[in-house]
């Protein structure tokens, strides 16, 4: 009897929701997640900030896993992911470090699927998700016109790599505008997106990164003692 008392109770609650026009966390977010699984390839500027230090540039990203950002901010640093090859420049250092990639490398996997459709589902999974303050979507900051929806993911288990992140959408493209993680010993990183250009065509020649001759090269330096 008390099984049928909670399933009523259940069904009754669900559709209340469906009236007042409720969507879940949980839904919203996979609407999102869904919607970059089906871009073929966008650019954007991009901001980081990690505990005050900032840098900034171009992020070029094409599916399904092609990756490569441009920095202005270190002036020239790049970061470029093919598939198969992590490369990284750092000009201060005048050097080159180079991973070739497997499927089971989960930092190289992390770092080629972050704003994805398949990045965001892996968070879904990994992360509850639940709105920051409600489904309405608010001003990005005090005073700003920007309007995003905005959601705050909690680590499942203590394997993840940060205690939470808030994701802040804008309501209106769909778009992620600014992500903020945090992890377990309190650090934070700032990611902000503006301008974003999307299904414009981008090459696979653009994911092909010819470093300075002059630098020098470290080979397989996540595994590097």
């Amino acid at each position: 009897m008390k099984k049928i008392i909670l399933t009523v109770c259940a069904f009754f609650f669900v559709t209340m929701l469906s009236a007042q026009g409720i969507t879940t966390a949980s839904a919203y977010f996979k609407t999102i997640s869904e919607y970059y699984a089906s871009l073929q390839d966008y650019e954007v500027d991009f901001e980081i900030t990690i505990d005050k230090k900032e840098t900034a540039g171009v992020l070029s990203y094409k599916a399904p896993e092609l990756l490569r950002l441009d920095y202005s901010n270190p002036k020239d640093q790049v970061i470029c992911f093919n598939g198969d090859l992590l490369t990284v420049y750092l000009p201060e250092s005048s050097a080159v470090l180079m991973q070739q990639v497997s499927a089971e490398n989960s930092a190289a996997a992390s770092l080629a699927s972050g704003a994805t459709g398949q990045g965001l589902a892996l968070m879904s999974r990994y992360y509850t998700v639940a709105y920051e303050s409600g489904q309405n979507a608010e001003p990005l900051d005090e005073g700003s016109d920007e309007m995003v929806v905005k959601f705050i993911l909690t680590k499942k288990t203590n394997a993840e790599a940060f205690r939470y992140i808030k994701i802040c959408v804008n309501e209106a493209t769909k778009l992620i505008r600014r992500v903020e993680a945090v992890t377990p010993k309190g650090e934070t990183f700032i990611f902000n997106f503006y301008e974003y250009k999307i299904n414009e065509g981008i090459s696979e020649q653009r994911f092909v990164y010819d470093a300075p001759s002059s630098a020098n090269n470290y080979n397989n330096f996540l595994y590097a003692e």
